[in-house]
């Protein structure tokens, strides 16, 4: 097996590990408030909490590390994030278990930023696009399989348990990437000052807001789908793991599919997908009358309401090879945060539309953003096309 293929899976287990790490304790919630004696909405906070460290300390890290080895620092962080997983495992107080989550959250982000950026360094030009989407499928990838195998495990056993199973896959995940990866890539490095200038390029702060109302659309429903398969559609619980299941593979599927677009020039026909998800989501109410219907709309749903997941990740990094080479890093990482961050905006939306005007209508939301992120990505194009037009005029 080449060395390039040994990479990719490294980087996929990479985020596996993210993945598993990031959504464990939603599939232990109500396992982590007995055994803690604290209430599941308390223990829910954990999750709301991640996010949020997790947007916020990644531009951090990857602004203030640029000067160092990245290979170097990429190790460290990998090793901060074993201690705090495998630390949340032995947790005997919720205090102790909130601490530790907030020590894995602060690092996550930027061990993906990181593992994104080296991908870009050694893939082909021609295969970056691929490699970038099977990163993000190692997430999909933690939620079809991962979290249940975790859940099960906690059920066997317990949840520390499930949490040192994490440690477990880390340390292999570590010893591998210590391994695999090259010890000196060519970095430019810079100040600051001169990296957040990247975020000051239209093109730049237009793909930022496309990605962050990406994400609002599918949080903005997707927040509850599990009462919109067994209440609205009237599936029953024994059936519902497998619903998930065959929901979990469409987003492995988008994945490939996402990274696919990214190699055609995929923001040119992202509008399309938009203009799908605004007529899918509009219709998903009525849709929930019927199970084939609403399940189906569903699943179309999962297979392109994040399409374009690849072509705004390929942007960032493109934008940073032209014009800011001494900001790769943070071009890694701003997908990430804005997705999250659009993960909590979707979330609160749903929450909202629940309250209002019931859960049979949460879609309009979503809706309402699919729009939204139209009108962004049809001005992105625009803008991309002004800069093609006006650096084909310098030359």
């Amino acid at each position: 097996m080449s060395k390039y293929r040994l990479q990719t899976i490294i980087f996929v287990l990479t985020s596996f590990m993210l993945g598993c790490n990031e959504f464990i304790v939603v599939g232990v919630i109500s396992d982590i408030s007995k055994s803690l004696n604290v209430s599941v909405a308390t223990v829910g906070y954990l999750v709301t909490i991640f996010a949020t460290v997790f947007a916020v300390s990644t531009p951090f890290i990857t602004v203030l590390t640029n000067r160092f080895s990245r290979y170097k620092t990429l190790m460290v962080l990998v090793l901060i994030f074993l201690a705090g997983n495998t630390l949340s495992g032995f947790a005997t107080s919720y205090a102790m278990l909130l601490v530790m989550r907030v020590v894995t959250a602060s690092v996550a982000g930027a061990i993906e930023s990181f593992i994104i950026a080296f991908a870009n360094d050694i893939a082909p030009h021609d295969k970056r696009a691929v490699l970038i989407a099977w990163i993000s499928a190692g997430f999909s990838i933690a939620s079809v399989i991962g979290v249940p195998i975790g859940v099960a495990i906690s059920t066997a056993d317990s949840w520390h348990t499930a949490f040192h199973v994490i440690s477990g896959i880390t340390l292999v995940t570590a010893l591998l990437l210590a391994w695999l990866l090259p010890r000196n890539v060519a970095q430019t490095k810079g100040g600051v000052k001169d990296q957040l200038v990247f975020l000051t390029d239209k093109r730049v702060y237009l793909g930022i807001a496309v990605n962050l109302f990406m994400a609002a659309t599918m949080y903005a429903y997707y927040t509850y789908i599990r009462p919109l398969i067994t209440t609205s559609m009237g599936f029953d619980l024994t059936s519902l793991n497998w619903l998930l299941f065959a929901l979990g593979i469409m987003s492995i599927i988008s994945n490939r599919l996402s990274g696919a677009l990214a190699e055609r020039n995929g923001l040119s026909k992202l509008p399309w997908f938009y203009v799908a998800d605004m007529l899918l989501l509009v219709a998903l109410p009525i849709a929930l009358n019927s199970q084939v219907a609403g399940f189906g709309i569903l699943l179309i749903l999962t297979l392109i309401v994040t399409i374009a997941g690849a072509p705004i990740q390929i942007h960032f990094l493109d934008v940073a090879a032209e014009s800011y080479p001494q900001a790769t890093m943070l071009a890694s990482s701003v997908s990430a945060i804005s997705f999250n961050i659009g993960i909590s905006v979707g979330s609160a939306t749903a929450s909202l539309m629940l309250s209002q005007v019931g859960l049979q209508n949460i879609s309009f939301g979503a809706a309402g953003y699919a729009l939204v992120s139209l009108i962004l990505v049809v001005v992105l194009n625009r803008v991309i096309a002004a800069h093609q037009q006006s650096v084909a005029l310098e030359k």
